[in-house]
């Protein structure tokens, strides 16, 4: 489980950063940031893992509780456009800058998810699985993904078809026989290489 060992050993306000949507054909890419409490209540230190481990019903429950709490929480995204003009990992390192400047605080030392840093003018660690292994990174891996999941399904009331209140626009069987049925939309990802080179099946 993560905790906030790391997150004390730097000392002062650590935002834990993450992002999620690198590997969907469509959507945009999400990026959170958090500045837990420096006294979280174990129970709810308890609620927050790697948001790839929990199910949606767990991760509603963490950020309602990562709310009361107190924790001060921002996000940032990157647009399909960005994504294309800039390729995915910039784009998300956009995402993640977006993210750590939207936080009404600003934070002494960011803790990353993953093995590159965004330039944000701050302290920086990288921190490979680092929302298996700090709390702070785990929560912001909650609010991210919740955040967009939410935004897919909104989308999928427009596009029906892409069942994307199920794949939130990964690379799912119903999703590639959508494309093939029906093209892709303005949110689909036109630079990757599975809707360019026609590999969907």
């Amino acid at each position: 489980m993560p905790d906030l060992s790391r997150e004390a050993r730097i000392g002062g306000l650590v935002a834990g950063v993450d992002e999620v949507g690198r590997g969907p054909l469509a959507g945009p890419v999400v990026a959170a940031a958090v500045i837990l409490p420096a006294e979280l209540p174990g129970e709810i230190a308890k609620l927050i893992d790697d948001s790839k481990k929990l199910s949606a019903a767990k991760r509603a429950k963490a950020l309602a509780a990562l709310r009361e709490s107190g924790a001060v929480m921002a996000l940032g995204a990157a647009s399909v456009r960005e994504i294309y003009d800039l390729n995915i990992l910039h784009a998300s390192m956009l995402a993640m800058r977006r993210a750590i400047a939207r936080l009404p605080v600003s934070p002494s030392h960011v803790l990353v998810d993953g093995n590159r840093a965004p330039a944000c003018g701050l302290p920086c660690t990288t921190l490979v699985g680092g929302d298996a292994l700090s709390l702070s990174i785990a929560a912001a891996s909650i609010f991210a993904k919740q955040t967009r999941d939410a935004l897919m399904e909104k989308l999928a009331l427009r596009y029906p078809a892409y069942a994307w209140e199920k794949n939130a626009g990964y690379a799912a069987k119903v999703h590639r026989e959508a494309i093939i049925a029906h093209g892709p939309t303005k949110h689909h990802r036109m630079g990757f290489g599975a809707l360019l080179q026609g590999k969907l099946v």
